[in-house]
């Protein structure tokens, strides 16, 4: 539950508009991180001060500002004021629990997604990161919770030159962030697929309780991508659709294939879905032809001692004159008679493919 519901008690009471960070500080300082370039020049730099990134709000170049750790609240107050965002916006990016948006401000666009990792633990639970992205006329600015390197070919793309990054806007930055996102999507998804077939093959070989305790945290894995994949449909169309002078015709066309992506990565969460709870009841049937099995053997069994009980029950009576009590034979006779009657009871399961 804990990385599905954050605790929002602390803004209880507080006007909107409060900065207060609402979720696990994963980072020791925030890190702030400027590229400015274009077609011909690139300066990549770390700054210390946010009042450093004043000069980058009226820049001719495109500027991407990157910030790892939202934790430190003055920071993003700095940056509010020196680019002009709303409190609303900021409030939004204190709180993790946000489901993917956006949001049209007129003067910038704000977009708030989602990214998986895998928490590498004993379980391997996935966990989410918030990331926020605001796009201006000329500059870009995002907001990751830790530091990390998903955004690491983005970088090396613009410090190359390879690709469009450098000749193209902001808007082509901004799109060329949220597909890296929904790219990472499709290698959990691999991952979970991975996990899925391994599953099922276990069901065939050997069902335990770790395969159901596997089964049953995949389907919980499933149950939280959804709830935060989902709204993604919706964000994206609605930047399809924004109608926005900060995105240009020309971006527009790629905004469709990440939308394309994201119908394909909730089709698979849907199908993998479907495929755990199929999961799930192979596992229960399998479960219980075992225990048919074994009653079944305990059947027979039972079966054949039932009349080789009442032989012995009606040899133990202590009446005094029993015919075959006298007879120098008889012991040997009673045991012959009893292997005979238990092979027959066999032969007789065997033929009716009982056993």
């Amino acid at each position: 539950m804990p990385r599905q519901l954050k605790k929002r008690s602390r803004k209880a009471g507080l006007p909107p508009g409060s900065l207060i960070h609402i979720g696990e500080q994963l980072i020791e300082k925030t890190k702030i991180t400027v590229f400015d370039y274009d077609e011909t020049y690139l300066q990549e730099k770390e700054i210390r001060t946010t009042d450093e990134c004043r000069q980058y709000k009226n820049s001719p170049t495109v500027t991407w500002i990157h910030i790892e750790g939202i934790h430190e609240t003055r920071v993003l107050e700095e940056l509010g004021v020196i680019f002009g965002l709303h409190p609303l916006t900021l409030e939004d990016i204190l709180n993790t629990d946000q489901r993917p948006k956006m949001e049209d401000f007129c003067e910038y666009l704000y977009v708030v997604l989602k990214t998986f990792y895998n928490n590498g633990g004993e379980r391997k639970e996935i966990t989410s990161e918030q990331i926020s992205i605001i796009l201006g006329p000329k500059f870009v600015i995002s907001f990751q919770e830790k530091e990390t390197d998903m955004f690491k070919p983005i970088k090396e793309r613009i410090r190359t030159g390879k690709g469009n990054l450098r000749k193209a806007g902001a808007d082509y930055l901004a799109y060329s962030l949220i597909d890296t996102i929904v790219d990472n999507y499709f290698t959990i998804l691999e991952q979970a697929g991975e996990k899925i077939e391994f599953l099922e093959e276990s069901l065939i070989k050997n069902p335990s309780t770790q395969t159901l305790q596997a089964i049953q945290s995949l389907k919980r894995d499933m149950i939280f991508l959804r709830k935060s994949v989902w709204p993604l449909r919706e964000t994206i169309s609605s930047l399809e659709r924004a109608g926005c002078q900060l995105i240009h015709e020309s971006t527009n066309i790629f905004l469709k294939d990440i939308y394309d992506h994201t119908i394909q990565v909730i089709d698979t969460i849907e199908t993998f879905r479907d495929m755990l709870s199929s999961v799930l009841d192979i596992y229960l049937s399998s479960v219980s032809n075992r225990m048919n099995e074994i009653m079944k053997v305990l059947t027979i069994i039972a079966t054949i001692f039932m009349p080789l009980t009442f032989m012995a029950g009606v040899y133990g009576m202590n009446f005094k004159y029993l015919p075959e009590l006298e007879w120098r034979w008889g012991y040997f006779f009673f045991w012959g008679f009893v292997i005979v009657i238990a092979i027959s009871m066999l032969v007789y399961f065997k033929r009716k493919k009982w056993w």
